[in-house]
């Protein structure tokens, strides 16, 4: 069953896709920059671009899940929102917040903790905006007709993403106690409950796409819930190596941080496995690829890689190089901005109506945004493995080497270029198959 609330999601996704579109384009005035060329260095500097490029990917992504909130919710809840006018007030508000971030980056009138860049004020905006959508998805399932697994673990990601959002709002005199919390809402998020969303869209996906039953595929999320609260947790020990805290984390961090692959490990094994079960049978080839291709790359990204250089023997010489672009981008991109990628592909055809399953622009989206990616995860590491060597082994000057490694960026433009070719395609698809209809939802009185 379908219900008319579900075309607030449409809406998200749509600013989603646009935030999307931002940062890669400040992410190729990064890279020209990076090969010295520098004719946007006056109106926008790196630090600038940095800023939006890293920022973006936070907004873009949080929009994408709460898009999926409010397409999943109310069909595993069996009942509208609670409130779609402020559902929409939310997204306005949100949009808003982006905006002003964006100026204020652009005027110099903020700069700060890495991600968490924007100013106490706006903080409060986000909070505000953040508390209206859990009220509206808290106050759906309460009043709902059934509470599933799969939609608890996505709220509780949510809810949790939220609370961990506060200890970056307290200020510290001591850059110690700063860098200590402030990691408790950049960790926590991406290496803890944001694989909660993630396992609950996920599980969503799979329970729609393979038509294997509800209580197996269920079964699995304890099985990430837990890897993902035991290693997750104290695995925030691998940021504290270095920044004067008790060398205790050292131990802690190595021992955890060794341990946080098995949540992603579990995640890529639960989605081929529900494959290998499934009926096979659903139309939809391309968002079943972008959710199976979802958890096979995380589980590469975010776990071989981060695994490759977050042990303190390694992260002594890799710590603050392009080794950890390497893996921040291949990690970000498998388990987070495809599953979304995941969802409105899944979606969108239920939304409009236009069954365009098979659409050659969206295979080819695909394949190209994939191949891309790959390119420049392997331009990173090979760029951060020179800069190791040359740096900290050879004792040379960081802008000496940052010039010696320019040419890696040559060929990752090359390969970020046909990734952003990639995606034009999807958004070209997105806006294609047009808006969503009542028609389209085959709505239901409750």
């Amino acid at each position: 069953m379908k219900y008319k609330s579900q075309k607030v999601a449409y809406w998200f996704f749509a600013l989603c896709m646009l935030l999307f579109s931002l940062q890669i384009v400040y992410g190729f005035i990064m890279g020209f920059d990076r090969i010295g060329i520098q004719g946007l260095h006056d109106i926008i500097p790196f630090n600038v671009a940095r800023a939006v490029h890293t920022n973006l990917l936070v907004v873009w992504l949080l929009t994408g899940f709460m898009g999926a909130a409010y397409y999943i919710i109310p069909e595993e809840a069996q009942r509208e929102l609670i409130s779609v006018k402020w559902a929409y007030v939310q997204l306005i508000s949100l949009a808003v917040v982006g905006v002003v971030a964006i100026i204020g980056f652009h005027l110099n009138h903020w700069e700060g903790r890495k991600f968490l860049e924007i100013p106490r004020e706006l903080d409060f905006l986000v909070v505000i905006n953040v508390l209206l959508f859990l009220g509206l998805i808290l106050g759906t399932l309460y009043k709902g007709k059934r509470r599933t697994t799969t939609a608890l673990v996505l709220t509780m990601g949510l809810l949790f993403a939220a609370l961990l959002y506060l200890p970056g709002m307290i200020w510290f005199d001591s850059q110690v106690m700063d860098s200590f919390f402030r990691w408790w809402v950049v960790h926590l998020w991406v290496e803890g409950v944001w694989e909660l969303i993630m396992g609950g869209i996920l599980s969503y996906l799979l329970i729609k796409l393979t038509g294997v039953d509800r209580e197996v595929i269920e079964k699995w999320l304890y099985v990430i819930v837990g890897l993902t609260f035991l290693s997750g947790v104290l695995g925030t020990g691998h940021h504290y190596y270095y920044i004067g805290v008790n060398k205790i984390w050292l131990i802690v961090g190595g021992i955890f941080s060794a341990l946080e692959p098995l949540a992603f490990l579990a995640m890529a094994l639960f989605a081929v496995n529900m494959y290998r079960k499934g009926e096979k049978s659903h139309p939809n080839k391309i968002a079943l690829f972008w959710t199976i291709g979802s958890s096979i790359v995380s589980f590469v990204g975010a776990g071989l890689l981060g695994f490759a250089h977050t042990l303190p023997q390694t992260n002594l010489y890799t710590h603050g190089t392009l080794v950890t672009a390497m893996h921040g981008h291949y990690a970000f991109w498998g388990a987070y901005a495809m599953i979304v990628l995941a969802i409105i592909s899944y979606a969108l055809p239920n939304l409009t109506g236009r069954k365009r399953y098979q659409s050659a622009t969206g295979m080819a989206a695909f394949w190209l945004s994939n191949i891309g990616m790959l390119g420049m995860t392997v331009a990173f590491g090979v760029a951060g493995v020179v800069q190791v060597y040359l740096e900290r082994k050879m004792k040379m000057e960081f802008m000496v080497v940052q010039n010696e490694i320019s040419i890696h960026f040559v060929v990752l433009l090359i390969c970020a270029t046909m990734f952003a070719t990639g995606i034009g395609m999807f958004i070209f698809d997105f806006f294609k198959y047009g808006r969503p209809t009542d028609e389209a939802l085959e709505i239901k009185k409750n």
